[in-house]
């Protein structure tokens, strides 16, 4: 217990102006709280998805819960589900928002928000690591707020040494 009193002691106070910062930055996000399906397109092939993005642990993060089918193709028999759960926080020394993506084929991707400003309609996330993947590989997310009850995401990868290449299109529409 002493330790725990110890640590929180250590914690940077938060102060009025630092919340007020936060809740900006939170702002950005209450758009994308609900619930949403829509159709993908990609590498993958033609697919449909289901995304719920709410708050969690009081309120200090947003958790995103993903589940993509794509229909059965040449170079994909079977079709293909995809599955992927991510958490967005905002890490106060580094003043950034922070988006951790895990997926089902055991990627997870660590983002970073590039700045914005308040009412934004694109936001982009750009990695700052990836895991179980080779080294210098990049992933680009970029959302595209296009209506009050609609959003297009693009998923974009690197290999290293190259430029980013469209690997995935979602085009979301709130359900609830």
């Amino acid at each position: 217990m002493r330790v725990l009193v110890f640590i929180l002691m250590l914690l940077p106070n938060i102060s009025p102006a630092q919340e007020k910062e936060e809740t900006e930055i939170w702002d950005l996000f209450k758009f994308f709280v609900g619930e949403w399906m829509g159709r993908e397109t990609g590498k993958s092939g033609i697919g449909h998805g289901e995304r719920k993005y709410r708050h969690a642990l009081g309120g200090k993060f947003l958790m995103v819960q993903n589940k993509s089918v794509f229909e059965p193709q040449e170079s994909n028999p079977e079709g293909e589900l995809h599955e992927d759960w991510g958490f967005i926080s905002y890490d106060r020394i580094r003043k950034k928002i922070v988006y951790r993506e895990f997926h089902v084929e055991e990627f997870v991707i660590q983002y970073i928000l590039e700045d914005t400003e308040p009412g934004d309609k694109t936001l982009v996330f750009v990695s700052e690591s990836i895991e179980n993947i080779g080294p210098g590989w990049r992933a680009r997310l970029t959302y595209e707020i296009l209506s009050d009850n609609e959003f297009r995401e693009v998923f974009e990868l690197a290999a290293p040494g190259k430029e980013f290449e469209g690997l995935l299109e979602n085009h979301l529409s709130r359900s609830q």
